[in-house]
């Protein structure tokens, strides 16, 4: 996955740098990308799962998700080639490639911010765990995240991950208002 869309990348977005496209590339080749790839393709429905995955909601995980589709391309590599893996991975991602080029597409906060924290400041962000809440297969996560000694930003996930953008979200704004 990751190597066909650096190659569509570089291909496609010549006036970009380096650092740029491997941006747009963590991003294409997410997990949560991924997991939307593969609901679009239902592989949700052909998932064989265990009871406690069921139980837990286990066809809506996007690890479980982002894993069948990492391990479909796998076996269409394997059992096609890699012409037929790359056209496939190409109709998947190009879409996704677009959407996150394009002006409408929500901003990776968290580079935002550690970029902007660097020349401004000279420093990272440090984010900090500050409480979980509910049942194992149901947390939420609060986290602040800090610039010195200043708390710039708070965020709330259903994981660290999206706890932490939704805390420099908040940061990055705040700083450049």
């Amino acid at each position: 996955m990751g190597s066909v869309c650096a190659s569509i990348l570089y291909q496609e977005f010549k006036d970009k740098s380096e650092g740029e496209l491997a941006k747009i590339k963590a991003v294409v080749v997410s997990e949560d990308i991924l997991s939307e790839i593969a609901l679009n393709l239902n592989i949700d429905k052909m998932l064989l799962l265990g009871k406690g995955e069921e139980k837990t909601s286990g066809r809506t995980k996007k690890a479980i998700l982002a894993d069948a589709m990492e391990a479909l391309i796998g076996a269409l590599f394997i059992d096609c080639g890699y012409k037929a893996a790359f056209d496939f991975v190409s109709r998947c991602i190009k879409p996704e490639i677009n959407k996150v080029t394009g002006d409408n597409y929500h901003k990776d906060y968290k580079s935002l911010l550690q970029e902007f924290c660097q020349r401004q400041f000279k420093c990272y962000p440090e984010y900090i765990l500050i409480k979980r809440t509910g049942p194992e297969h149901d947390r939420i996560f609060f986290i602040d995240v800090k610039i010195g000694e200043t708390v710039y930003g708070t965020g709330t996930g259903r994981n660290k991950k999206s706890a932490e953008q939704e805390a420099a979200k908040t940061a990055f704004e705040k700083l450049n208002n």
